[in-house]
């Protein structure tokens, strides 16, 4: 039986890698999506485009705009004279945020009043908008507090005490404290690089697995494989086992490349992490063989293949949080393996889990993946009967 396997495995390498657009397939696309979503995928806000009308023209405001751009966040490209004026830049894409300074902003916060400063933003740049405006209103909030902390240091020698520490504290108000766990400083490549693994994993699989028993029958050498000893189940394994060893080759590309060029951090176990790599290409090789069986040529085998992907990776939670979904579509997602894998290699990468905190998603996967390729295997079984 192994002898017969291992025939099969050798025909199945010989056959993927004598064909040097299969061999570019294989190694080079998943580097390219490494790299794409390394350094262009980026949700980090930087250099906005920013615009400020200026009605007030004193000191505090000079002071405030270069607070604003002195910080990496924001580029002064504009100061119209009228906020009318801002209809053209919004218009034509020249700004992505707009600050309206009112003309008492000095005399408000000499007086001790609440000065309102106006945030415009374009929306349809709806992510990297709002966290700009969220950028530019912690920044005018800090400005404001060390006005009022400066006025008050000008009444100390008017007032007691007691009544300064009074309306300091009324100054202050509630102030969070934010400390973020896992991915300090918010970089979004921590976040993209990991999910990279289960992405290209789920690609390469897939594509190769769902074109296995098609090519052998476009190609006629299906017959003359049902004439051999070789059993259904040594069928099965000698057409999945070099596709899962090609997989295993590029998630430690993808890990070796994460690690040393983006600096991902990798907190996590090798032995957790090749486990599950392998607990998730069961499923995603028993899909692929399941879309070979009910596909007559490798064009429909490749379509069926991109028919699945783009809602599996969708609705896996790589880019769009699985929370802010509808409730229906929460609730299909469970029957989505890339669900469950993208936050075991996240979780592995970033957080360090151990099988005990990861043990719904690996046993989730421990339930579909087996499910699913004897699913996959009982078709085609009854394919080569």
């Amino acid at each position: 039986m192994l002898n017969r396997i291992g025939r099969l495995v050798t025909k199945e390498f010989i056959q993927i890698f004598r064909d040097r657009r299969m061999r570019v397939y294989i190694f080079i696309p998943p580097l390219f999506q490494l790299l794409i979503f390394g350094y262009a995928a980026n949700l980090d806000v930087h250099h906005v485009k920013t615009a400020v009308v200026d009605h007030c023209r004193c000191p505090a405001s000079r002071e405030l705009i270069d607070l604003l751009t002195s910080s990496q966040y924001f580029d002064l490209v504009a100061l119209p004279a009228s906020l009318k004026s801002l209809e053209p830049l919004f218009d034509h894409s020249r700004i992505t945020l707009a600050i309206n300074l009112p003309a008492d902003l000095t005399a408000s916060l000499a007086a001790g009043r609440t000065a309102e400063i106006q945030l415009l933003v374009d929306g349809t740049q709806s992510q990297s908008a709002q966290v700009a405006a969220s950028y530019a209103a912690a920044l005018i909030q800090d400005f404001g507090r060390r006005k009022q902390e400066a006025r008050l240091e000008v009444l100390k020698g008017q007032l007691a005490d007691d009544a300064v520490e009074r309306i300091r504290n009324l100054v202050r108000g509630v102030e969070p404290a934010y400390r973020v766990w896992y991915n300090p400083n918010l970089v979004s490549r921590n976040f993209f690089v990991p999910g990279i693994v289960a992405l290209i994993l789920t690609i390469m699989s897939l594509t190769l697995t769902s074109m296995a028993v098609v090519r052998e029958r476009e190609l006629g050498t299906l017959e003359q494989l049902l004439v051999t000893p070789l059993r259904s189940g040594e069928f099965i394994l000698g057409k999945t086992l070099p596709i899962a060893l090609i997989g295993f080759l590029q998630a430690s590309l993808v890990l070796l490349v994460g690690v040393v060029l983006f600096r991902i951090p990798f907190r996590g176990g090798l032995l957790l992490f090749y486990a599950s790599v392998g607990l998730f290409l069961v499923t995603s090789l028993g899909i692929g063989l399941f879309i070979s069986t009910i596909s007559r040529t490798q064009q429909q085998a490749l379509t069926t293949t991109f028919l699945f992907l783009f809602p599996a990776i969708l609705f896996s939670g790589f880019v769009f949080p699985i929370y802010n979904m509808p409730e229906f579509i929460q609730w299909l997602t469970f029957l989505n393996p890339l669900r469950y894998f993208i936050r075991i290699v996240r979780d592995i990468f970033l957080v360090g889990s151990s099988p005990r905190d990861l043990a719904f998603d690996l046993g989730a996967l421990l339930v579909l993946g087996p499910a699913i390729l004897a699913l996959a295997a009982s078709r085609v079984r009854r394919g080569l009967r």
